[in-house]
């Protein structure tokens, strides 16, 4: 595989991670619950929860649309910042200088579990690739992760907006809606807490009980 290839990512793995995937939920789905919690459904009519359910909607779409060019724009700017690597150590005046550049560029962590022969071997590795690009480039993989950023904070707005319009009694849609924001809450902190590797049930109640308290301040703040 060449430079160009390992830069643009063919070699990635799902389209999105799991922390990509769940982030995007949960960002659509609190988007979605200030618009219908900023609305006191019990007493409203049918007009204004239609209302509030359609502004959820054009704005989750919005806001999806955004999200999406911006993963392309930090899919390209980290691939330049690789490449602008890249460059510097190969042009680098010594070896030292090649190994300091690969060092300041590694997280924090990382510089304390990486020995300096494993860093030399990097070193190593990146003077001798070959066909390294001008520019950087977006691929097609990258635009269908950005399609699916916009498809998953959109879709979010469904589960917790249906209810609204399956149930005619307006008191039986709210608590169903509740019922589902929550549940998505929980399995977006369970499947993050199972990532990370601290347990899913406790991550997800805190998800839970933390999206719950986001959204009521982001309502109270005029979100």
């Amino acid at each position: 595989m060449n430079v160009e290839q390992s830069v643009a990512g063919e070699a990635r793995e799902p389209v999105l991670d799991v922390v990509d995937r769940v982030s995007e939920m949960l960002f659509g789905l609190f988007m979605a619950l200030t618009f219908v919690g900023a609305v006191a459904v019990a007493e409203s009519g049918r007009d204004e929860v239609r209302a509030a359910l359609h502004a959820a909607l054009g704005c989750n779409l919005a806001w999806g649309l955004a999200d999406a060019v911006m993963y392309l724009v930090r899919t390209i700017t980290a691939r330049g910042k690789a490449l602008t690597l890249i460059r510097g150590v190969q042009a680098a005046a010594s070896p030292e200088a090649g190994r300091r550049l690969i060092e300041s560029s590694l997280r924090r962590v990382m510089t304390r579990l990486v020995s300096d022969v494993e860093i030399e071997a990097i070193r190593g590795r990146v003077v001798a690739l070959r066909d390294v690009p001008e520019r950087p480039t977006l691929r097609a993989g990258d635009f269908l992760a950005a399609f699916a950023v916009f498809l998953i904070v959109v879709g979010s707005t469904f589960p917790v907006a249906l209810p609204y319009m399956i149930f005619q009694d307006i008191g039986t849609a709210k608590a169903v809606s509740r019922t589902v924001a929550l549940a998505m809450l929980f399995f977006g902190g369970f499947a993050l807490g199972r990532f990370a590797g601290y347990g899913g049930w406790k991550a997800g109640l805190m998800m839970a009980g933390l999206g719950t308290l986001l959204v009521g301040a982001i309502i109270a703040l005029g979100g």
